[in-house]
């Protein structure tokens, strides 16, 4: 049989200190996606906008 052997102290400010960076970590890639999003549709509504306020020179052509 095996004895419970206790946690070092160290062992449980370690393991606190890496959840917090893991938390630390999800928040900066969350971040990065949402402003990676805001981003591209920012990118999609002016080329949109910009193809809107486009004159009609192809139709005049013809």
């Amino acid at each position: 049989m095996m004895a419970i052997v206790r946690e070092h102290e160290l062992h449980q400010r370690r393991r606190k200190r890496n959840a917090i960076l893991g938390l630390v970590l999800a928040a900066f890639v969350a971040m990065v996606f949402g402003i990676t999003l805001v981003k591209m549709q920012n990118t999609r509504a002016a080329m949109s906008d910009a193809e809107n306020s486009r004159p009609a020179q192809a139709e005049a052509s013809e």
